[in-house]
């Protein structure tokens, strides 16, 4: 695992915090419930303090918390949200008062410890990725192929993709391969590196208008033919608008050959699509070319294998 400084950690616990408080949801409710007007991405610190005040008035951890004013929090919110100074009992205070979830909570602790496993991925907006080619020329040749690939998908109960687990087979093309680039876009919220990694670059770099690049840094250096399995988890942060088209389907470009995919959706039994289809789009770019319609089954998932792919895009769409 990639060591960080407590300082970098907790700088990256406080990124991860203000971006979960920004992400459309019941985080973001709970705080802008007090204010007249919120600001897409800004924070209103005061609007935050008064959530955390009255959780301490229902919780108290001490005579004085019974009494707080939400003006008294104000600055440890500030210092918290700009990474200037985000303490245990702070973090544990946002915790409780906004009722994060497990697994957001985890992975704010392993930021705030330090890990290099788990990095907060931000742009500026979201657009389609670059064309072949252009990738090629900004990241250098491709080192390694996909041997197989496993895609897990959850919606949450607000409707919302909430998150993806990826389970990929790697074999290096070349010697000294020791790591694996991460496309994404703004719609990802945190990236958290599984099994057969030691953490993340931390380097987060453009590619393109709108498409980020970060690096997985695999276990071990693979030399020529060497294989590997890694994991990793994504976290989302959709605007919330379900009538969208782009918050209603998850897929999955395949820019040259890909054997041995495996791809499921998940639903949450409160959101449970209307319609679901399995779906082949004519590019990143283009609409769907074809769709085919598909049963959830008793875990409220859908599942599709496919032995090969080539240069295309599928996925699931649906409709509530």
């Amino acid at each position: 695992m990639l060591a960080r400084s407590p300082a970098t950690g907790r700088g990256a616990a406080s990124a991860y915090l203000r971006q979960l408080l920004l992400k459309p949801g019941s985080y973001r409710q709970s705080w802008e419930q007090h204010v007249l007007r919120a600001r897409r991405e800004e924070v209103n610190k005061l609007a935050v303090a008064e959530v955390l005040a009255r959780h301490l008035h229902a919780a108290p951890r001490s005579p004085a918390d019974a009494r707080v004013l939400a003006h008294q929090l104000k600055d440890t919110v500030s210092r918290a949200l700009s990474g200037e100074l985000l303490s245990r009992p702070a973090l544990t205070l946002f915790i409780d008062a906004f009722g994060i979830t497990e697994q957001e909570a985890g992975q704010l602790w392993r930021l705030w410890d330090g890990s290099g496993a788990i990095t907060v991925l931000a742009g500026s907006h979201a657009v389609a990725p670059q064309a072949e080619q252009d990738l090629t020329r900004m990241l250098g040749p491709r080192q390694h192929q996909t041997l197989s690939m496993h895609d897990h998908c959850y919606v949450g109960a607000d409707g919302r993709l909430e998150r993806t687990w990826t389970m990929q087979v790697i074999e290096a093309t070349t010697m000294g391969v020791d790591r694996l680039p991460f496309l994404y876009d703004t719609d990802a919220l945190a990236l958290e590196a599984g099994q057969g990694c030691r953490g993340l670059s931390g380097e987060l770099r453009q590619v393109g208008p709108g498409v980020f690049c970060t690096d997985i840094l695999l276990a071990r250096t693979l030399n020529l033919g060497d294989t590997c399995p890694v994991d990793y988890w994504v976290s989302y942060r959709y605007p919330g608008v379900l009538t969208d088209p782009r918050e209603r389907e998850f897929r999955r470009a395949v820019m040259r050959h890909l054997e041995n995919f495996d791809i499921r959706i998940q639903f949450h039994p409160a959101a449970l699509p209307a319609r679901l289809w399995w779906a082949v789009w004519d590019g990143v770019d283009g609409e769907i070319a074809t769709r085919q319609e598909v049963l959830l089954d008793s875990e409220h998932a859908a599942h599709r294998y496919l032995r090969s792919l080539d240069r295309t895009v599928v996925g699931f769409c649906w409709t509530w």
